[in-house]
């Protein structure tokens, strides 16, 4: 009987749809899925561990691995560079796991590009209305934090038809199950939503209705 087929699986989403809770229940509820380990070249925080949290490197070995071929997708961020190596992947295949990619919009193209197999899932909120409160009833960060937060999730909003698979997260364990379904080769399991271009113009407008008070 031939090996059961495992393939990194990219979650993306806006701040606020619960892509951190969906993985971490993954991670929970199936002995198959791994966390990707990504290389940056930032000082470590307290706690964290290399090769736990990260991979910690210096600049000067990212930019080799980047001339190397040895990253599938790369972005530079407040000045520090963040990347996901091939061989977490290669490694995940090996052990027949399913390896778990937290990655934005950008990074999801560049892994399309360097992993065809891989498959992209982007997680939608419920609604930009509830986006919307769930990123303000945060309370914890300034109104020009917020709404930079929203614009950006409104435009990342945007981009979910150019994934493989939309996951509404409406409902917690409906949408862990539609990620499951996914891995497995259940795609006809998946729940049916509206067409995905009316849904995502829906949301982001529902978003922008909350930003033009203050735009």
């Amino acid at each position: 009987m031939s090996a059961r087929r495992t393939f990194p699986l990219v979650l993306s989403a806006p701040s606020g749809a619960g892509k951190t809770t969906i993985a971490n229940r993954l991670r929970e509820c199936r002995q198959d899925v791994a966390f990707s380990v990504s290389a940056t070249t930032r000082t470590p925080r307290e706690g964290e561990r290399d090769g736990v949290h990260y991979h910690f490197v210096s600049a000067d070995e990212f930019r080799r691995m980047i001339a190397a071929d040895e990253l599938i997708e790369w972005a530079e961020v407040h000045g520090n560079f963040y990347g996901t190596l091939l061989r977490e992947v290669d490694k995940a295949r090996d052990r027949g796991e399913f390896l778990l990619l937290d990655i934005d919009v950008q990074g999801a193209a560049q892994i399309r590009h360097k992993v065809p197999d891989a498959a992209l899932v982007f997680i939608l909120p419920p609604s930009g209305e509830v986006l919307v409160q769930r990123l303000v009833g945060r309370g914890s960060d300034a109104a020009e934090v917020v709404a930079r937060r929203l614009r950006n999730a409104r435009d990342e909003i945007r981009e979910a038809p150019r994934f493989d698979y939309v996951v509404v997260n409406d409902d917690l364990d409906a949408a862990v199950g539609d990620v499951e379904a996914i891995m497995d080769g259940r795609t006809d399991h998946l729940r049916p939503h509206p067409p995905l271009d009316v849904l995502a113009d829906r949301m982001a407008m529902e978003i922008d209705r909350h930003l033009r008070p203050s735009a």
